[in-house]
């Protein structure tokens, strides 16, 4: 962590306490959603009904964490007044909370497509590349939740390097998903299909890559969104 982010030297514990608790919710409902995606892949690639219909049904969960923190969020800049770090870190978690609830947005839409896909009894053999795109994402989401815990920002720097990958993996797959409709138009509506999971998992990725930017911004006070790999590694350095 940077030595000038100061999240546990104030004259009141309580807002030490406040901030802690905040911090705390936020990973409560990472772990909400990284649970939600796991459960979504499984749904996807054993076709698991009751699963899928769990994850297209409990997104809730996360709306309710997203309001109850947003909340708390709001009273602390309207009762503390937080200034430099502190509001660093308020601003930090709004926006974190926001990319969270539209990772179980997506999250939410694997179990839906899962109900579909199992319905129309699509082959599992379309969803090798989906599996592997999952367990990239997944992993993803893992470090990005980590990174936030230990506000580390070489690992948020690593995870965002980590969405060319995905990114790369997603074009591949539609590639191959516009090759095989092209061959057998009977295979478009299901093609169609797999190709709004690996959507769902590419858009993933991109909340989780932003989470990363919001930690570096968080510890080093640098906005880093929509800049260059050149310029990035001269502001890194």
């Amino acid at each position: 962590m940077d030595k000038d982010l100061h999240l546990a030297h104030h004259i009141s514990r309580r807002f030490n306490a406040e901030l802690e608790e905040l911090r705390s919710d936020v990973l409560a409902m990472g772990g909400l959603v990284e649970k939600q995606l796991a459960d979504g892949l499984v749904a996807l690639t054993t076709s698991d009904t009751e699963i899928a219909e769990q994850v297209a049904t409990s997104d809730y969960k996360v709306n309710s964490m997203e309001v109850a923190i947003d909340e708390k969020c709001n009273q602390i800049l309207a009762r503390r007044q937080p200034a430099a770090s502190d509001l660093r870190l308020v601003v930090t978690i709004i926006k974190t909370i926001t990319d969270l609830e539209r990772i179980g947005d997506e999250a939410e839409k694997l179990g839906q497509l899962a109900v579909q896909i199992t319905d129309a009894n699509v082959s599992y053999s379309q969803f090798v590349e989906i599996r592997h795109l999952g367990d990239h994402v997944k992993s993803m989401l893992h470090d990005c939740l980590d990174a936030f815990a230990r506000m580390d920002v070489a690992d948020a720097m690593r995870t965002i390097e980590a969405d060319k990958k995905i990114n790369e993996e997603f074009e591949s797959i539609m590639r191959q998903l516009i090759t095989r409709m092209m061959e057998d138009p009977r295979e478009i509506k299901n093609a169609l299909r797999v190709s709004w999971c690996a959507r769902a998992l590419e858009r993933i990725g991109d909340h989780s890559s932003n989470i990363c930017e919001y930690i570096v911004y968080l510890v080093e006070g640098k906005n880093i969104r929509h800049i260059s790999d050149v310029k990035l590694s001269q502001e890194m350095a």
